[in-house]
């Protein structure tokens, strides 16, 4: 990465820092693509500009493939020779699952307290069950997403603008676009293509042993075309099976699993806001990047424009620490309830609130939630503003909503 103008994404640099030395592991987990290695090259630079004097091992990919780092006894013995005992040190390894037996090393450092420990990875259940259990509490794990639409305009030099919000609606978050014009469609597909096809080979299909290659990819697709409907496997399986493919519940249930694993496409969990609980069955499916998604779907955004902002503003709200499930009323559904600490909120994500009937079924499900937490309804209507029938209901342009920091 030497030579490359690093854009620093804030959010998680000073997010990071405030962990640096608090004897816990730091692990960034994310989609490839993501920018998690970038973030960690910025770490490298921020540890740089303000310890001047500590000792720091980085390890990436490429160094990694030079110096054939494959093998625990081989990353624990170069930390010793680089890292001296007495020293303020830091190891920073990206995509440290290539690493055989990683956690081994990881745990004897961290056990020694020899230095602060950063890693990257782009599976979810490899580090929950691997760092789980050799790690136990050690360490924590911190997400990265892809652009938020703020960090877009900042990626592509941008202005706030009604283009630029449908350019981001179009093409996604993934920081590697900058590189492009992204109003070459055809460039951009290339782009994405690239991605999913890497992600699906290296983290599904080769990771996980994967036999039924057609019906894997057959599956990211549908997924791709049912973000924000309420899904199970057995409907899943209905569905594909009537398409002449034998399947089952169960296989889906597997194969939906090694997505979420990958963490290319997650599950949103029902919340019952009358029992105040979490429903065990039947999810809704939104992608890490609406771009690899509409990439799938063939960028017709028109054609699902609602469903695609329900992804970004689930995203939006991932991207600020809050935990998202869709809420559950008797007589409706609240598209996504929010929650952080002692913090709630309500968001409601439609295009156009385009009729009465509209207006009703969104404002009207959030004025049957008896509480005092904030409420949104979030579209791109021109002219946003409180209607009057329903006090206290804030209405925002997705413009505004995406800019909003609302974990504070």
């Amino acid at each position: 990465m030497k030579g490359i103008n690093v854009i620093r994404r804030s959010l998680y640099i000073d997010r990071i820092v405030k962990h640096f030395h608090r004897e816990m592991m730091i692990v960034l987990v994310g989609q490839r693509r993501v920018g998690k290695s970038y973030i960690l090259y910025d770490l490298k630079n921020w540890i740089e500009e303000n310890e001047p004097d500590s000792n720091i091992l980085y390890l990436d990919k490429e160094q990694r493939m030079g110096e054939s780092l494959m093998t625990s006894d081989e990353l624990y013995n170069l930390a010793i020779e680089k890292l001296p005992e007495d020293g303020r040190n830091y190891l920073l390894i990206d995509e440290v699952q290539n690493i055989e037996n990683y956690e081994i090393a990881l745990r004897n450092l961290y056990a020694e307290e020899r230095t602060q420990i950063i890693v990257t990875g782009s599976n979810a259940h490899v580090f929950s069950s691997e760092l789980g259990t050799r790690l136990g509490a050690r360490y924590i794990e911190m997400p990265i997403f892809s652009l938020t639409y703020p960090e877009f305009l900042t990626f592509h030099k941008l202005e706030d603008s009604e283009t630029s919000l449908r350019d981001y609606l179009t093409v996604g978050g993934l920081p590697g676009l900058r590189n492009y014009d992204i109003h070459d469609l055809e460039v951009v597909e290339d782009f994405h293509q690239g991605v999913y096809n890497t992600i699906m080979m290296k983290d599904v299909i080769e990771r996980e042993n994967i036999r039924n290659v057609l019906m894997m990819k057959n599956l990211s697709h549908f997924m791709a075309d049912t973000i924000g409907k309420m899904v199970s496997p057995n409907s899943i399986a209905g569905t594909i099976i009537s398409q002449g493919i034998k399947t089952t519940g169960q296989a889906i249930s597997t194969y939906l699993s090694y997505l979420n694993n990958a963490l290319i496409c997650i599950p949103v969990y029902r919340y019952d806001l009358h029992g105040k609980h979490l429903l065990e069955e039947n999810y809704k499916y939104y992608f890490s990047d609406h771009g690899i998604r509409n990439y799938l779907c063939g960028y017709q955004s028109r054609k699902s424009i609602e469903r695609i902002i329900e992804n970004v503003i689930w995203n939006h709200l991932r991207a600020q620490r809050f935990e998202v499930n869709v809420g559950i009323l008797p007589k409706g559904e609240v598209d996504f309830v929010a929650t952080k600490a002692n913090r709630t909120i309500y968001v409601q994500a439609t295009y156009l609130l385009s009729s009465d009937e509209v207006i009703a079924r969104e404002f009207g499900n959030l004025k049957a939630i008896d509480d005092n937490y904030p409420k949104y309804v979030v579209s791109m209507d021109p002219i946003p503003g409180e209607i009057e029938d329903y006090p206290g209901i804030i209405h925002l342009h997705i413009r505004d909503f995406l800019k909003a920091q609302l974990s504070t």
